[in-house]
């Protein structure tokens, strides 16, 4: 399984063009670039396809030409950009199926030809175990909303299992029962606010993270083996040195935009 971060920020990315703040300005000292989180996994499932998705996969020289699935979190814009969809109806008409709770299809309707057939859409929610593009997908309830219902997934394929978990803040029971007796080789999970405790309990920040993390060793999910990484990054964070140490307390770790991780 290759898991290629195409983004690890939230959704104004690492630096805001509008601040200046420590880390902005470390990220634009050292010409890093954070951008909203999208994965593409093995090159035939694209998780949150953001306004920036189709940059990000040009800029590491891939292409989406082939691309059988996309599947979507929530509707909130870095995460679903529905002129994706017609971007590609310009000048593609293979099929397409496109996977998210009942807002991402309403939303993505819009952007398509009434008679158009190339694109699957499919509501999913929390609860549900549906295949995609060769992989067993489990939809987790995350603790978040983006007009209605906001999911995480577990992908589990042939060579590894994958946990998506962003946008979330602590995740819900539901969540940890639908997780009861899976184990995952990578984690991808939010960590937006940093040592901030003060903006809401819809995204991570250090100590929930922590605690997540925790959580997850617990129950089995996570091993020795496993792979926790910190996505959808936001400037509330210290600069990526002191971020690094954090994150090493509890087993995490930060990588850059464009990195891959290989089972």
């Amino acid at each position: 399984m290759e898991v290629l971060l195409l983004g690890t920020g939230a959704a104004d990315g690492i630096p805001n063009p509008f601040c200046r703040c420590r880390t902005c300005t470390d990220h634009r000292e050292r010409g890093e670039v954070r951008t909203p989180t999208s994965v593409l996994l093995d090159s035939r499932l694209l998780i949150d396809p953001g306004p920036e998705a189709p940059r990000q996969v040009t800029r590491l020289g891939r292409d989406l030409a082939d691309l059988p699935a996309m599947l979507v979190g929530h509707a909130h814009d870095d995460h679903l950009d529905p002129a994706v969809l017609l971007h590609r109806s310009w000048v593609s008409d293979t099929p397409l199926e496109v996977v998210g709770p009942r807002p991402v299809v309403e939303t993505a309707r819009h952007w398509l030809e009434v008679d158009q057939t190339a694109v699957r859409l499919t509501a999913v929610t929390a609860g549900e175990t549906f295949e995609l593009a060769g992989y067993r997908v489990t939809a987790l309830p995350a603790n978040h909303d983006a007009f209605g219902e906001a999911l995480c997934y577990l992908v589990e394929g042939a060579d590894g299992v994958l946990l998506y978990a962003t946008d979330t803040g602590l995740l819900p029971e539901h969540a940890w029962e639908l997780l009861s007796g899976r184990r995952a080789d990578i984690v991808l999970l939010e960590e937006t606010f940093g040592p901030c405790a003060d903006k809401g309990d819809r995204h991570l920040n250090f100590a929930t993270f922590a605690a997540t993390v925790e959580r997850l060793r617990a129950s089995g999910v996570v091993d020795d083996a496993s792979r926790v990484v910190a996505v959808h990054l936001a400037h509330d964070n210290p600069p990526v040195p002191e971020l690094a140490v954090e994150l090493a307390r509890c087993g995490a770790e930060v990588l850059p935009d464009g990195a891959t991780i290989t089972i």
